[in-house]
């Protein structure tokens, strides 16, 4: 599958905090890129010859919903077999990436509580798992 073929998609819950919110979606937006190298597009370079980092080479959508909304969205990404990425509420009261994987690790799918997660997959898939949700204001 080229990268034309495929889009990548956010969800975050929409009663968080705003801060919370940007850092759910940067949070799980960083795995895509370890996942799926080929997304990632070669280093930016400034006219003055100042290097950045390389970035996904796809657009991300983001969208809100509420937290019944969020479950279904995530519901049906897993049901489709897409790549998936997560942030659950217990990750926000840990400190670093030990604890974050052992939080997520001591929950049960079904009992998750999803503050948002990310997805990567065919364009058609992608969009029937957010056709509920709205575009993050």
């Amino acid at each position: 599958m080229d990268t034309e073929q495929r889009k990548i998609a956010v969800a975050v819950r929409d009663d968080l905090e705003t801060w919370q919110r940007l850092n759910v979606a940067a949070f799980v937006t960083s795995g895509i890129g370890t996942a799926f190298p080929d997304l990632v597009g070669e280093p930016y370079v400034d006219a003055s010859g100042v290097g950045y980092l390389r970035k996904l080479g796809l657009p991300v959508l983001v969208y809100a919903g509420d937290g019944p909304g969020l479950r279904r969205a995530f519901d049906r990404a897993l049901g489709r077999g897409l790549a998936v990425s997560v942030y659950t509420d217990d990750l926000f009261a840990t400190r670093d990436d030990v604890e974050n994987r052992a939080a997520v690790e001591a929950v049960a799918t079904a009992d998750l509580v999803v503050a948002g997660f990310s997805v990567v997959g065919a364009a058609r898939q992608v969009d029937k798992v957010f056709d509920k949700l709205r575009l993050h204001p």
